[in-house]
């Protein structure tokens, strides 16, 4: 729990630094502000391996993108946030549209020019999203999106919502699912971080031509599946991981 605590008063005193020292970028060329963002997530992985000893670990690279895709990820923890960005040449990530409006942090989310959802306004977010995420995939990005729209304990029952069908089906590029188990090392909730590999897999690509049930399908069990397999492996290597995050109380929600 030291650990964790000196951790966090670190990644939030550095988060707050990038952001303020690199708020020139917002003027700059939008590629200078995605270079800065990469280097947060850099130096969020460097200070939780040497604090806490959290590693990070790729699986699946020779599945790793190219061109302009569909990147499906599971969604755990807030590690995911930042981490994923570092496995990407140009990645517009899928986000809640209130997130926007934080200063600095929201600024720089439309520098990057990611993707911005209103669920609250039914079908013309949907139309919405689906234009962004054209224009961004035009562009030669990769549009990376958590199917479920929000961390789910690593045991939790999959709930995937209709937005990530509705964008392949409009896209017709190859979607690549991606599994992890951050939610581990990094549970929702609680302040408290663990020691050991974080595991993100790339899983093999799915042809952008399937039937919206088909994909669907396809998606969920393979994100789901692997998913369940690191999940498992990981507690197999690490007896002191929690069993289950409905045994711990919450400690802030990070």
């Amino acid at each position: 729990m030291l650990r964790s605590i000196l951790f966090a008063i670190v990644f939030y005193v550095n988060t707050a630094l990038f952001l303020i020292i690199g708020s020139p970028l917002l003027f700059g060329p939008r590629r200078w502000a995605m270079a800065g963002l990469k280097a947060h997530a850099y130096a969020s992985l460097f200070w939780l391996r040497l604090i806490v000893g959290t590693k990070f670990e790729v699986r699946g690279r020779e599945h790793k993108p190219e061109g302009p895709v569909l990147i499906a990820s599971k969604h755990q923890s807030a590690w995911d946030t930042f981490a994923l960005i570092t496995l990407f040449r140009d990645p517009a990530m899928v986000m809640k549209a209130e997130l926007g409006w934080i200063p600095f942090y929201g600024w720089f989310s439309h520098k990057f020019q990611h993707i911005f959802v209103q669920r609250e306004r039914g079908p013309s977010a949907l139309k919405r999203l689906i234009a962004d995420a054209k224009d961004r995939v035009g562009a030669g990005r990769e549009v990376v999106i958590f199917p479920e729209g929000t961390r789910r304990a690593p045991d939790a029952a999959p709930d995937y919502k209709p937005g990530v069908v509705a964008i392949y089906e409009a896209l017709k590029v190859p979607c690549i699912p991606l599994a992890l188990n951050s939610g581990l090392f990094w549970p929702r909730r609680r302040l408290i971080r663990y020691p050991g590999t974080i595991i993100v897999e790339f899983l093999e690509p799915i042809p952008g031509d399937l039937p919206r049930a088909a994909f669907r399908h396809v998606l969920q069990d393979r994100i789901e599946t692997a998913t369940a397999r690191l999940v498992a492996e990981a507690r197999a290597k690490n007896a002191d991981l929690p069993d289950s995050e409905d045994q711990h109380s919450s400690a802030g929600d990070t």
